[in-house]
């Protein structure tokens, strides 16, 4: 199969500092306007640039300074949220109070749910049965951003959510999400250590 190039196969990066060629295939050279000035026009809102300034001072004061952690909360608190909502996975309830008990401690208020809350039944939503092998109940991540939208929470902080999970909780949470923690339980959530090892003990390559 062919594949177009695109920014994940320049060794360039002249984007960063511009004191080098563009590659031919550059996918900003070729950027359509249309779609540059839409992406462009999303940043005059207010709700969104408030994000945006908030979430460049994190990186600009913070970088390789903070942990994750610490810079969640730091975002947190330059966006004004106060109630944070962790979504988390129910393997991972440990971790997800540590982290409540760190957020509460430095001034936020606090609501987690589970992907388990509320136990349905994987077969009733249309799951084959062969999926009863991790369990019968199933995670249930539509209903985890329901609940922490009902309870109107600032900042969605995810933790766990199994792949494909995630992207369903993206999906229908109204606050804004970060996630703290990518679940990975080969790698001890380590998700990043696959593709550093890719070509030599795990042979992905």
């Amino acid at each position: 199969m062919e594949q177009k190039l695109s920014c994940i196969d320049c060794g360039v990066i002249n984007c960063l500092n511009e004191d080098k060629a563009f590659p031919e295939f550059c996918p900003g050279e070729a950027c359509p306007p249309e779609v540059l000035k839409e992406a462009m026009n999303e940043y005059e809102k207010d709700d969104i640039r408030t994000l945006t300034i908030a979430a460049a001072e994190t990186e600009a004061e913070n970088y390789c300074k903070m942990t994750r952690l610490e810079e969640t909360m730091e975002f947190a608190k330059k966006i004004g949220a106060k109630k944070l909502g962790i979504a988390t996975c129910a393997g991972l309830l440990s971790e997800s109070r540590i982290a409540a008990r760190i957020f509460r401690k430095n001034g936020f208020e606090v609501f987690g749910i589970s992907c388990k809350c509320a136990t349905q039944k994987k077969v009733d939503v249309g799951i084959p049965s062969v999926c009863n092998s991790t369990g019968e109940n199933m995670c249930n991540p539509i209903l985890q951003a329901k609940y922490l939208n009902h309870e109107k929470t600032d900042l969605n902080v995810l933790i766990g959510l199994c792949v494909g999970h995630d992207s369903l909780f993206y999906k229908y949470s109204e606050a804004p999400v970060t996630t703290l923690v990518s679940k990975d339980r080969v790698l001890a959530h380590n998700t990043v250590a696959a593709l550093y090892q890719a070509d030599k003990y795990l042979k992905l390559l």
